[in-house]
């Protein structure tokens, strides 16, 4: 892969756990039609295509865009630290609660809510770009101070650490791949 060797542990680990979901989703993805990707178990239940497309819009409006604020703001103030880096309980409570397998369900905001229908070589190659993006990011953050990095998160009135929200992205990521083998393992899941 040809990666150099980054200052922060942490970071090391983020980008592997990136390049095993983006192997996971790949192979899970592999093979299947649009009408496959979009087949659903019962009405309302999010199909193969609503995971990703979900993973896709919430990269887009969500995660890229409070990564992004959490690192210029760690820029612009000079928070640098090789760590190591220690997270709020209510962070890391976060991160496992979104992680797979899902043990909560919680209802989607609007703005993250799947679209009904997608292309599966459409929502793959948009959700390959964010994973590439992400990757991006993470080998930006090295040297940050990624618990002091902080940036407004989702949820209203909370703050979150940049390393957090690196945790939560992938945890998310997990979570609805984890949801997406569930439908394609469905012994209902077309042929």
């Amino acid at each position: 892969m040809g990666r150099t060797q980054m200052t922060v542990a942490e970071l090391e680990s983020y980008l592997d756990q990136l390049l095993s979901i983006r192997q996971d989703a790949t192979g899970l993805m592999s093979g299947l039609s649009d009408a496959q990707f979009n087949w659903q178990s019962e009405p309302g239940r999010w199909s193969m295509a609503g995971c990703f497309d979900h993973l896709n819009l919430s990269a887009s409006r969500l995660f890229m865009p409070a990564i992004d604020a959490a690192m210029a703001k760690a820029r612009a103030q000079g928070l640098r630290s090789n760590g190591p880096f220690v997270y709020s309980a209510f962070e890391r409570w976060c991160v496992r609660t979104n992680d797979a397998p899902a043990r909560m369900r919680f209802k989607a905001p609007r703005r993250v809510r799947p679209a009904p229908s997608r292309s599966i070589d459409a929502v793959r190659t948009e959700f390959l770009r964010w994973q590439d993006e992400l990757g991006e990011r993470i080998k930006a953050a090295d040297g940050l101070d990624l618990r002091r990095a902080k940036h407004r998160s989702p949820m209203p009135l909370v703050k979150w650490s940049l390393g957090a929200f690196f945790q939560l992205m992938l945890a998310h990521e997990r979570r609805h791949i984890w949801q997406a083998r569930q439908v394609r393992q469905n012994p209902a899941f077309p042929a």
